[in-house]
């Protein structure tokens, strides 16, 4: 793997390292040469970073701030699913409490590391991406269901093109993305069919990195599939 666009040691940091995407984007960018350093970050990591808790957000940020500036910061963790709850199929299925732990870690996380983490990123070429998902495409969604997600992630596509705006006004070489990854082999898919219908979480990495190559300042606030394809709002 080789990222061209970005200087020659640049720094990179994961959120959600330990998931499968993004302990496949670690791997990813520690084969280019051009890498300098990549940081992990998760709720086992030091520091320890929980998108259900605010604190932690904030704190992270602060300590690594001296490990700066990065110049790509990819946030890799979602929820589709857990013990407790699966997608919604229909509106009888909607529960507060679903939706609220679904947005927690889809959207009110992420909104909050756009809030601490922008300011880490290098000034002559810093991308902030987040792993978003097709089904949050409202124009694209043809077959309902899956609520909370589709919500959580449609939001999450709106936090971000809104934060491109503001950004761009102080930092115009940012770069703010929401991506789509596919079907991924991984935990999130498993219970509808990944392991037959995804592919390896290795190939998934290497294309959302080359997703982010290609694009500048011009995409930022974008929101594009892992093909390079620009996806509908």
């Amino acid at each position: 793997m080789h990222m061209e666009s970005f200087s020659e040691g640049y720094r990179a940091l994961v959120i959600g390292a330990s998931g499968g995407i993004g302990a496949a984007l670690v791997d990813a960018l520690r084969t280019d040469p051009r890498c300098a350093s990549v940081t992990e970050l998760g709720r086992s990591t030091s520091p320890p970073l929980d998108l259900a808790d605010p604190v932690s957000i904030e704190q992270a940020a602060a300590e690594l701030a001296g490990q700066g500036p990065f110049h790509l910061i990819i946030n890799a963790v979602g929820v589709l699913h857990s013990d407790a709850f699966m997608p919604e199929k229909r509106l009888a299925d909607l529960s507060h409490q679903q939706l609220l732990e679904t947005f927690q870690v889809n959207t009110f996380g992420p909104a909050l590391l756009l809030r601490y983490f922008s300011g880490l990123l290098d000034r002559q070429r810093g991308v902030l991406a987040m792993l978003s998902a097709k089904v949050g495409s409202i124009c694209d969604n043809r077959l309902g269901g899956w609520y909370s997600y589709r919500a959580s992630k449609a939001a999450l596509n709106m936090l971000i093109k809104t934060a491109s705006i503001e950004i761009k006004r102080s930092q115009p070489n940012a770069v703010l993305l929401a991506l789509h990854p596919g079907t991924v082999n991984s935990n999130l898919s498993q219970p509808f069919r990944g392991a037959e219908i995804g592919r390896p979480a290795a190939d998934a990495a290497h294309d959302l990195l080359r997703v982010i190559d290609r694009l500048g300042p011009e995409a930022s606030g974008g929101f594009y599939a892992y093909n390079g394809e620009a996806l509908p709002w």
